[in-house]
């Protein structure tokens, strides 16, 4: 491919990727493999971690979508996944699930979470990540707004 592109004039150069897009990839990678890239990333260019890391949307972010768009991602996650990505979560996150669900169906979960018993990490992490995906599927369709650490909305 060198030799067939050196001295070509018209060979048109083109940027792929970027940091979006950076953030993006490590969004779906299991948390291990995240961490040991964004530390690579930070011994070459910290600033660059560091914006890698304020663009990327995790679990813990769903903190900051509102009520609505809670809402309408508790109608498309499934009930598993969502007991399992619980598991994990600190009380703020489990505290605006519970807010945004009837009564009942927050009973209901609150009493699936306490009979399970001990679970993986690693699975947690994939219902964690399988629930930030359908956010994101449904953000890029419009139907909620996601707000990671870069963005800021009026």
């Amino acid at each position: 491919m060198e030799r067939q592109f050196a001295g070509n004039t018209n060979v048109k150069s083109s940027s792929v990727g970027g940091v979006k897009t950076a953030a993006n990839i490590l969004n779906v990678l299991d948390s291990t493999m995240e961490s040991e890239i964004i530390e690579g990333v930070k011994d070459i260019d910290s600033d660059l971690a560091e914006t890698i890391e304020e663009l990327m949307f995790v679990f813990d972010n769903l903190i900051e979508v509102d009520d609505r768009g809670i809402q309408s991602l508790l109608k498309e996650v499934s009930s598993d996944d969502l007991v399992l990505a619980l598991k994990g979560a600190d009380e703020a996150i489990k505290e605006k699930i519970f807010k945004n669900m009837s009564k009942r169906a927050a009973d209901i979960l609150r009493d699936d979470l306490e009979s399970k018993g001990p679970v993986r990490l690693a699975d947690v992490e994939v219902a964690q990540k399988s629930i930030v995906a359908v956010a994101r599927r449904m953000a890029d369709a419009g139907e909620i707004m996601l707000a990671s650490g870069g963005e800021d909305f009026v």
